[in-house]
């Protein structure tokens, strides 16, 4: 009975139950190293991002025999290049816009106000039940009025604390990133020494994969979202729709998270439309829907191909549980986390299936 399979499956499920119930009793012990590990989350992410963005440059400058610290060095170089540019000519536009709509955000709920009232003013045409909601709504939303205006003010009171612990953890990224590039690619020999040599040859395939997965979804994905935000500007321009650069921006941003994050984009972009001209609400989203059939049609297929492999479906399902499990971080890390999981059991599966040691 020792011998089969079932049993061993069970008394592994145990095991795994019993280890689960110790370390939810010894919390204690091991949550001083979570809040290290979380401490440096942040920036060790930050870094591992920008490594994976900027470590092709440094092997094409190798290609033209530039030593990697020199090559590391003009990388560093074309960052700090890259936020004066941003910092000087984008970020105060981009300033100027969101306070602009902060200013005009008194006069955007008035409207509204006239807007409902106009409705109700026009009841005969308006179902008694729908009046009612509209009523409750308004009441709901002016007695509220306060209580945003308070909530607006203390979201910008925590995000200047939270600035200022973003840029004292951002003064680490520059020695994450600089080690990572200098000695990135030497973990991996590093960690074969411990293994035999037909283990070692297997973890050194498994690297390989992991390093493929996240740096296509990385580099494709930012790829991919920049020029989501260049059609967007170039589109809500076109069409004088106010805040472009500001929409544009939070289009960028937004497109990271897949599938979910081009809905999300869109949102602003017609409230922001409709408080302009109504009309224009179909101009956003005629937009929105060309620079996503570009992105879906061109971009994406040449930049990242099908490199993760992951049907669209199994993205929504992912998606929706991360929401709402760990919320925005969640919908952020869910697909890479997918994918370099579902790497490494297919690795194993395949070593597996061809007869190898692992």
């Amino acid at each position: 009975m020792y011998h089969k399979k079932w049993f061993q499956t069970l008394v592994g499920i145990i095991l795994v139950c019993l280890l689960f119930w110790i370390l939810k009793h010894i919390e204690y012990v091991y949550q001083p190293i979570f809040t290290y590990l979380g401490a440096i989350a942040f920036p060790l992410i930050t870094a591992g991002v920008l490594y994976y963005i900027s470590r092709p440059i440094v092997h094409l400058l190798e290609r033209y025999r530039v030593h990697r610290i020199l090559a590391i060095f003009c990388v560093f170089i074309l960052f700090v290049i890259t936020v004066y540019l941003i910092v000087t000519f984008i970020a105060p536009i981009a300033q100027e816009q969101f306070t602009r709509f902060v200013d005009n955000l008194p006069a955007m709920i008035r409207e509204v106000e006239s807007i409902i009232n106009y409705w109700q003013s026009n009841q005969e045409i308006i179902p008694d039940q729908f009046s009612a909601a509209i009523t409750d709504a308004q009441n709901e939303l002016f007695s509220r009025a306060q209580e945003i205006t308070g909530a607006l003010t203390t979201f910008v009171i925590g995000m200047v604390t939270s600035l200022v612990q973003f840029l004292f953890l951002l003064i680490l990224v520059p020695f994450f990133l600089f080690y990572m590039l200098k000695d990135g690619e030497k973990l991996q020999p590093f960690l074969a020494k411990f293994f035999k040599d037909k283990r070692a040859a297997s973890l050194t395939r498994l690297f390989k994969r992991i390093d493929h997965t996240l740096s296509s979804f990385i580099q494709g994905q930012l790829t991919v979202s920049f020029c989501v935000g260049v059609l967007l500007f170039i589109g809500y321009t076109i069409i004088g729709l106010h805040y472009s650069l500001s929409l544009a921006l939070f289009g960028m941003a937004t497109n990271v998270i897949p599938f979910a994050g081009p809905y999300l984009a869109v949102i602003p972009a017609i409230l922001a439309a409709f408080f302009q001209d109504p009309f224009m609400i179909w101009y956003v989203i005629i937009i929105m829907v060309v620079a996503q059939q570009i992105e879906g049609n061109l971009i994406s297929p040449n930049v990242m191909g099908k490199a993760l492999s992951i049907h669209p479906l199994t993205i929504i399902t992912l998606i929706l549980a991360a929401g709402s499990i760990a919320g925005f971080l969640g919908l952020l890390f869910v697909i890479p986390f997918y994918a370099v999981v579902k790497t490494i059991i297919g690795h194993f599966y395949e070593e597996a299936f061809d007869g190898r040691e692992i």
